[in-house]
């Protein structure tokens, strides 16, 4: 058996919309999803994260399944529309108090909490005045920071202040299938320009209340490949990983925006203040990353996979050598910066067997062979520190509703019972033993 480091981080992850439910409890505020998920059409078969997994009034026995599961640390998201409802102006302490009982009896069963302040759930009161596309959006971002911060900071080490800057900004801005819906590149540039600053802004005013705390960003990143050696397909590689993947790596990482992604945006590219690159450049005590495929060509254009993969039901190739090229690349390209996996993992169609558990087999094999990715990365001279499975629960899967199931904890959402998957044992074993059998 091959271990990994001593002091392997090991971890699940979850996000406040897609778990926690109590849509109008104790003050929360409406936020872009509520809104999205509520108009015909925008989510498959109208579902809405109104109850999901109704965490909010669970999070105790969802704890005892992370203490069962024996991970040392759990990522989880914070609402903004729980903490400020309107985006600005109010905090709702009974919004607070949530995430600070969470805390607390997550640090006394010895799960260290990684906080991510912004997993999508805007405020719609920010997007009625413009969302990401208004840069005063940034100010907003730096309030709700500065309130989490100074009421949990005294008890928790890791902030992320973003997860996925790519969904939010171009899902959500560009292609119109995330929240809230717009299709428009330009503004989806200028918005993911503003989340950015907001970063870099956000990592100030955390550090500015706790000066020892560990600040990241979470980026989704994969690697780009062709089918073929030819030339013609290999220049369109590294165009494409600009436009996916350096748009945000090299801001927070190089200062700068790659250059060929820059000039074929063209007259679409953002609008830029003076000071705005070396604000999105702090420095960052970790990268997290987010990897669940790869990006492959076929001539100029982007297809799902290879025609003999396995894929995934989100119709995602399995692919795991991609995680092990995509962490080497980091190591050799940017600068040198400690990295996790901040989320991976694969939707299956799972079922309630007759004998009551849940058998997934293809989640299993999915889950030991990125976990061999990483471990082959690290004898390679990567700076991985841990791995967060994607994700503890099942849950609400944005714009597919309830219909994939990335869990490796089943829900019935009828019944909201719990059952861990073969997935879950594993990868306890996994921990148990720091290493794969």
């Amino acid at each position: 058996m091959k271990t990994f480091p001593k002091n392997f981080v090991w971890g699940a992850a979850t996000a406040s919309y897609q778990i926690e439910g109590a849509a109008q409890a104790d003050g929360r505020g409406e936020s872009i999803w509520d809104r999205f998920s509520h108009t015909p059409g925008k989510v498959f078969n109208g579902d809405t994260g109104d109850v999901a997994c109704d965490h909010y009034h669970r999070w105790r026995e969802d704890i005892g399944l992370l203490q069962q599961l024996g991970v040392p640390a759990y990522r989880f998201s914070i609402a903004w529309p729980r903490v400020i409802p309107t985006g600005r102006g109010a905090i709702n302490q009974r919004g607070l108090d949530f995430y600070d009982q969470l805390v607390d009896t997550l640090l006394a069963a010895h799960i260290q909490p990684h906080i991510t302040l912004y997993h999508w759930d805007l405020p719609q009161a920010l997007e009625d005045v413009g969302g990401w596309v208004n840069r005063e959006i940034t100010g907003a971002f730096v309030d709700y920071t500065q309130a989490v911060a100074q009421r949990l900071g005294d008890r928790v080490k890791y902030w992320t202040t973003f997860n996925e800057p790519f969904c939010a900004a171009f899902m959500g801005y560009r292609d119109g299938v995330h929240a809230p819906g717009r299709r428009d590149e330009a503004q989806s540039l200028q918005a993911a320009h503003h989340v950015l600053l907001a970063h870099g802004l956000g990592a100030q005013a955390i550090r500015a209340l706790q000066p020892t705390a560990q600040v990241g960003i979470v980026l989704n990143l994969w690697t780009v490949e062709t089918l073929t050696e030819a030339p013609a397909d290999q220049a369109l590689v590294e165009g494409q990983w600009q436009a996916d993947c350096g748009w945000f790596l090299d801001p927070v990482l190089r200062g700068c925006y790659p250059a060929e992604a820059w000039a074929a945006y063209g007259s679409k590219a953002p609008t830029l203040r003076p000071a705005d690159l070396q604000t999105m450049a702090q420095p960052l005590d970790f990268l997290g990353v987010n990897y669940y495929f790869r990006a492959l060509l076929d001539g100029a254009r982007r297809i799902s996979g290879a025609p003999d993969a396995e894929y995934t039901d989100m119709g995602w190739e399995v692919h795991a050598p991609g995680l092990y090229r995509l962490l080497t690349k980091l190591q050799r390209e940017y600068p040198a910066v400690p990295l996790y996996i901040t989320e991976n993992g694969a939707a299956f169609q799972d079922e309630i067997s007759a004998d009551g558990g849940v058998h997934d087999p293809r989640r299993v094999n999915y889950l030991r062979e990125h976990l061999a990715a990483c471990q082959q990365a690290i004898s390679a001279g990567v700076d991985l520190r841990g791995y967060f499975v994607w994700s503890l629960l099942d849950n609400f899967e944005w714009a597919r509703g309830y219909s994939k199931r990335f869990g490796i904890t089943y829900v019935d959402y009828a019944t909201q019972q719990r059952i861990p998957k073969d997935s879950f044992h594993f990868y306890r074993e996994v921990i148990a033993r720091n290493g794969l059998a």
